[in-house]
């Protein structure tokens, strides 16, 4: 298996997006890139366990990318050898109600992990200057003040929704949590591939969305969004790794890697000892139970 260095996929400096790679030349086969990610998962799993008992940190995965990227499957694979009490999935669609009577960052906010646990966003509050970048009248649901028309979403409102936005994960990290995303960057071709794949198969058929397509014609205009978030957003408490997408496989190894190469280099990260009483105790305990 190729040996990557993983620094090479996060984003330190402003970049084109049509230079980020989508696929890599890669020197395995299939089977052996699961099987790679097979051992790393597990390692990682095991590495869950610790970060629960140790109750310090919470570690927030966010994962963005065009339709058919791959963000579903990556999650089914990357993180199956996780304990379920320690993780939590939330996939952010149109906002309901409830959730527009609120600003908008209330609905992730509410859904972060607790100390010691995983939260995986499936979208997330970059969202909010994504798609409503391109479609800008779904800002008007919002019912923000002084917003009364389409015209006043300005440049200005657009910079003001970056900063509030990089304050709002400066202040996660600054209280503990470790912000990972990840940009499934994906082919125009290949994205092709996958819904005509939908289409002509029938258990996949539930998968497709004619809306799929009337966003794909919108794929210019995506980009350009995605390159300025990945610009404008990247930062060194909470950064953006470009992950090559046309090839799932090689996507959730680099995914599963990076997050545990960069977890287990924290060495304060350690399962909390017994207390000093308790340890010297330890054998009269285990007197007592086996006298019952």
């Amino acid at each position: 298996m190729d040996k990557f260095n993983l620094e090479d996929f996060k984003i330190t400096s402003k970049i084109r997006i049509e230079d980020q790679p989508t696929k890599l030349s890669v020197k395995a086969d299939e089977d052996t890139i699961k099987d790679e990610l097979k051992s790393v998962r597990k390692k990682l799993g095991e590495l869950q366990d610790t970060i629960y008992a140790h109750g310090k940190y919470s570690v927030l995965i966010c994962l963005q990318g065009m339709d058919t990227s791959g963000k579903d499957s990556l999650i089914r694979e990357v993180f199956k050898d996780f304990n379920v009490r320690g993780v939590q999935v939330h996939s952010f669609k149109v906002p309901t109600e409830l959730e527009l009577k609120h600003d908008y960052l209330w609905r992730h906010y509410i859904a972060l992990p607790a100390r010691g646990k995983f939260g995986v966003f499936n979208r997330t509050h970059y969202e909010n200057v994504l798609v409503t970048r391109v479609h800008p009248y779904y800002i008007m649901g919002e019912n923000i003040p002084g917003i009364d028309n389409v015209s006043k979403i300005d440049d200005a409102f657009w910079d003001q929704r970056f900063e509030q936005i990089n304050n709002f994960e400066k202040h996660l990290a600054d209280n503990g949590t470790l912000i990972f995303k990840f940009f499934l960057n994906l082919s125009k071709g290949q994205q092709k591939y996958r819904l005509l794949r939908r289409l002509e198969k029938q258990e996949k058929n539930w998968k497709f969305s004619s809306g799929d397509l009337k966003e794909r014609k919108l794929w210019d205009k995506y980009q350009e969004c995605y390159e300025e978030v990945l610009n404008r957003s990247s930062k060194p408490h909470a950064p953006w790794y470009n992950i090559p997408a046309d090839d799932k496989p090689v996507a959730r190894y680099l995914v599963a890697k990076i997050l545990y190469d960069t977890l287990s280099a924290y060495s304060d990260i350690e399962e909390p000892e017994l207390p000093d009483d308790e340890k010297a105790n330890i054998h009269l305990y285990k007197q007592q139970l086996d006298n019952e």
